[in-house]
């Protein structure tokens, strides 16, 4: 193990508000109609801390990504107080009044926590093209801030953290949460840092950018502009890697936060360092495992699947492939029906447009090889059948084009997914 590669201990029952210097919580406030349901969820800090955000390339954005890309400025990264989230109305295609309401939800925290507008960011999740209703924030917020203040002690503080997790769900089944820590080398030899975030995802997800509506905080110290340079690296390989229905959303955001708190006094990480390489280490492993849940959690899902291609002449090649097997219904609706029919890989890998030679691509299902050179590898049917009950699916296929590879994740096609997304707004 060297200098610049720790061991990473994941914390039980971690969260968005494992970081010190993290408060959080989530309540029900009144954008949906089950009292039951949390549908409010802030993230506050009692100082400006270094933030980072990155968002969805969908040219239909919803309001609060408007607002929140304002909020961080050109270079996406600034000193923020608080990130407030609700779900049960995206706010998007909502014109000028959804912008209001966005910038007015930010006010009302701004006031209540004492911050100017500007540090405050914003998210919302649900229904497309319904003007959001500013009064559930006119309540909300202030019983959040002072439920989030009366919270005495660690345990009271992860709760508030579990909390905000449920509050921003919408088809979710569960919320999705991680937390790890590190002993810092380097500059920040002898302190612990600690990253932890929360994720909602589930249905209409293909991210470019970031994913559905994701928080990350961190309490190691580090400039704005080396965190946006961390987050978008760790975005990359984990959320831009994940495909429920190949939809990218209208309100995809993801924001990184960073107290500083595991170290006063030692200078902030700028980027590019040694203690940078670290910290990117650590949002990797906690992003990963979410962009795993968001996949295994796709809408109707009854496996994961990871998609791995190999062989490939570019990495823009590898994607793409990756994503045509991933994206395919014929693939996904096999692998519910447990039927290990490789014909199906095959015919996504070739209609994706990426150069190769048919007699040079072997593919294999759930660690079975099926094709080699292009061609039938006879296999036992029952074995398939058997492993096909494993929780995760995996498809592994090499082009015979070239080094580079990559690895998507994704989820099984079942009739849920039709049923979930026909009844949406009913």
């Amino acid at each position: 193990m060297n200098e610049n590669n720790p061991k990473l201990t994941v914390l039980p029952e971690g969260g968005v508000a494992s970081a010190a210097g993290v408060y959080a919580g989530g309540i029900h406030a009144g954008f949906r109609k089950n009292p039951q349901r949390l549908d409010l969820a802030l993230v506050e800090f009692d100082e400006p801390v270094s933030a980072a955000g990155v968002f969805t390339t969908n040219k239909f954005c919803a309001a609060p990504v408007t607002v929140s890309r304002e909020h961080l400025g050109e270079g996406r990264c600034a000193k923020v107080r608080a990130v407030v989230i609700n779900s049960g109305n995206a706010n998007a295609a909502t014109g000028d009044e959804g912008l209001e309401s966005a910038e007015q939800s930010c006010k009302l925290v701004a006031n209540e926590i004492g911050c100017s507008p500007r540090e405050v960011l914003v998210a919302s999740t649900g229904v497309i093209g319904q003007l959001l209703d500013v009064a559930p924030f006119e309540t909300g917020v202030p019983a959040l801030h002072e439920k989030i203040a009366a919270a005495a002690d660690e345990a009271a503080r992860q709760a508030g953290g579990h909390d905000a997790a449920r509050a921003i769900m919408t088809t979710d089944t569960h919320p999705k949460e991680r937390a790890v820590s590190y002993e810092a080398t380097g500059a920040l030899a002898g302190h612990t840092v600690t990253v932890g975030g929360m994720v909602k995802g589930s249905g209409m997800i293909m991210p470019n950018m970031a994913t559905m509506i994701c928080v990350i905080t961190t309490d190691a110290p580090v400039t704005p502009e080396a965190l946006h340079e961390i987050l978008l690296g760790t975005a990359r390989v984990t959320f831009n890697k994940v495909t429920v229905d190949s939809d990218t959303s209208t309100n995809d955001t993801c924001i990184a936060l960073a107290t500083g708190a595991a170290a006063p006094g030692v200078p902030a990480i700028e980027a590019g360092t040694p203690e940078a390489a670290e910290l990117a280490r650590a949002f990797r492993e906690v992003c990963q495992h979410l962009a795993r849940e968001i996949a295994a959690d796709g809408e109707g899902a009854s496996r994961l699947v990871t998609v791995t291609v190999a062989g490939a002449a570019s990495d823009g090649d590898a994607d793409t492939a990756a994503r045509a097997v991933a994206n395919s219904p014929l693939v996904k609706t096999a692998i519910y029906g447990h039927d290990c029919n490789w014909g199906r890989i095959a015919m996504a890998l070739g209609k994706c447009g990426v150069p190769f030679d048919q007699r040079d691509v072997d593919i294999d299902i759930m660690g079975m090889p099926v094709c080699r050179d292009g061609l039938t590898v006879p296999f036992d049917e029952d074995e398939a059948l058997r492993r096909f009950d494993e929780p995760e699916i995996t498809i592994w296929a090499d082009l015979g084009a070239g080094t580079c590879e990559t690895t998507v994740w994704t989820c099984d096609l079942t009739h849920e997914y039709v049923k979930i997304n026909g009844e949406y707004r009913t």
